[in-house]
């Protein structure tokens, strides 16, 4: 017998050894809301067909832990995938990019209403049958022979620079695939889920994690759709569309010119942005994103570019225009609230503002983050002819910011790194691991925070970021994609000694043993020749600016 630490109810009860978590959860009889989809075991998340052969710490997970819906979605793209393989065989099916709070997945022909009903109908069919996920352990040299019998070359490229020995993957019946976790027991678990016609190919639609029982609201995001199509473009020029294809260039000499490629394609990017805003007469351009999105080194780039354009850029940020601290709304915790837009002085911010803009001298303020409060150090700013102000802030591409600044003086950039490459065609990197990363490796090298730190503050940065940008994001005159397709590369030599420093005792544990999974699958590429300009040179230090 085994003993079984069980968080949720805070009891020990002895199970036989060879268990499942499932059984577990059905002995325990717990009160769990929406029943559970996954576990956390040690601090790790499993399926619940994970079988126990010694003491365990368990906690069981629903729909409405971060955990659970990531296990749900997979499960789900996992049946999606089934049901257009039987209805399309021998056609290239790819799971691109989140949007409009679904996923967009399309084939390399253009799917029409019909096809997409037939699609539902036969993942509809999957459910009711609840078939069960089949878990397959072997060797890495086994499941790259499975993969190259039936073709599926984006599966094998990763795998050939995998680090371990062992690994797994999964089949629904007599379809296999591969993905990068855990999934559920059977495809009945799926309850709520649609899918309808997207652009060329479908948007799978999947429950709100607060209301698990209702479908997320579908929100319009068509300037952030074209720059992931505009990704998907420069990917399939470049034969660079997966971690496989990378490694593979990587390998084969071809590292750097990958480098130099994705920094002229930036360059590119800033240069049209920089030509729009000097063709409007655009006399304040708001630079706003969520953390880690290179927002402040996009800044210095495109004051570089407006200067090229015969302009004079002068950069105000709008951290100096938060309230003194004693006047700081706070959250419902008493904490407070920075990431609120009213933790800035709207009105003050805006009457400097408009003196401005009305060609008026003004005293810049200096905010004092050891005081908590503003101050006033002599700093004036007359605004002459060809200057143009570059205003670096969260809340750039909220209304409310700059509601008495006239439409006509504003150009707002939303920064976000849109992650630029997929494991393979199947399972897509989040954008938010890429910012993650990038947040760890700043946290660390220039704050003095632990990766487990990082972890613990992310949810609320992902909290903030949610209910203060994402919202607005669609505002933006042009969007700007920071992330670059070598990054994890780069990022791996750098992160990946501080996610292992992680203890398992700790339940940050399992962030990081993901995270150092899929990096486990990137070839290393060293940061020697990337230019001192780079946005990730703001993250991995050596960059020319100063920040």
């Amino acid at each position: 017998m085994i003993r079984i630490y069980c968080k949720n109810n805070d009891t020990t009860t002895l199970f036989p050894s060879g268990c499942t978590l499932l059984d577990i959860y059905s002995n325990l009889a717990l009160d769990l809301p929406h029943g559970a989809v996954a576990a956390r075991v040690n601090n790790q998340v499993v399926g619940l067909m994970y079988r126990v052969y010694r003491n365990k710490d368990v906690e069981f997970l629903n729909i409405t832990s971060k955990d659970g819906m990531k296990m749900y979605v997979r499960s789900l793209t996992f049946v999606m995938m089934k049901a257009m393989n039987e209805l399309f065989p021998g056609r290239t099916v790819r799971f691109e990019n989140p949007i409009s709070k679904g996923y967009y997945c399309r084939m390399d022909e253009e799917l029409n209403a019909e096809d997409v009903e037939a699609i539902k109908k036969n993942m509809l069919e999957i459910v009711e049958r609840d078939i069960p996920f089949k878990r397959v352990e072997c060797s890495t040299r086994e499941a790259i022979e499975v993969f190259s019998s039936i073709g599926r070359t984006d599966k094998v490229r990763p795998l050939e620079t995998y680090g371990s020995l062992y690994t797994s993957y999964y089949m629904l019946e007599d379809y296999i695939d591969y993905y990068y976790g855990g999934l559920l027991p059977s495809t009945g678990y799926l309850k709520l889920f649609e899918i309808e016609k997207f652009g060329d190919g479908v948007l799978l639609r999947v429950p709100n994690r607060e209301t698990p029982m209702s479908l997320e609201d579908k929100v319009p995001q068509e300037k952030l759709q074209e720059r992931f199509a505009e990704r998907h473009r420069w990917q399939q020029l470049m034969g660079v569309e997966t971690i496989g294809d990378f490694n593979k260039a990587v390998m084969a000499g071809k590292g750097i010119d990958l480098v130099n490629v994705c920094e002229v394609l930036q360059e590119k990017a800033m240069t049209k942005i920089a030509d729009e805003i000097h063709a409007r007469g655009a006399r304040v351009v708001l630079v706003a994103g969520p953390s880690s999105s290179g927002k402040t080194t996009f800044s210095k780039r495109i004051s570089i570019q407006l200067m090229a354009c015969g302009l004079r850029p002068v950069a105000i940020s709008l951290d100096d225009y938060f309230l003194n601290r004693t006047e700081t709304p706070r959250k419902e915790d008493g904490d407070y609230d920075f990431e609120s837009l009213y933790s800035i002085d709207l009105d003050f911010f805006n009457k400097q503002l408009t003196q401005i803009l009305a060609g008026e001298e003004v005293e810049l303020p200096r905010y004092n983050f050891q005081t908590g409060e503003r101050e006033f150090r002599g700093n004036k700013l007359k605004l002459e002819p060809q200057m143009v102000l570059v205003i670096e802030g969260t809340h750039g591409l909220n209304p409310t910011l700059t509601a008495q600044i006239p439409e006509k003086d504003k150009y707002r950039v939303y920064v976000s790194a849109l992650t630029s490459i997929k494991l393979d065609y199947h399972n897509y990197i989040p954008t938010s691991d890429n910012r993650l990363l990038r947040r760890m490796l700043r946290d660390y090298k220039y704050r003095g925070y632990s990766a487990v730190e990082t972890i613990q503050r992310w949810p609320d940065v992902r909290a903030g970021e949610e209910k203060w940008i994402f919202p607005y994001q669609e505002n933006a005159d042009a969007m700007f994609n920071s992330s670059l397709l070598y990054e994890f590369a780069v990022l791996k030599w750098k992160v990946e000694p501080l996610l292992r420093g992680v203890p398992e005792k700790l339940p940050e544990y399992s962030e990081a043993r993901r995270l150092l999974r899929f990096l486990d699958y990137v070839v290393p590429l060293q940061d020697d020749e990337l230019p001192p300009t780079s946005v990730i040179r703001e993250f991995l230090g050596g960059s020319s600016f100063k920040y």
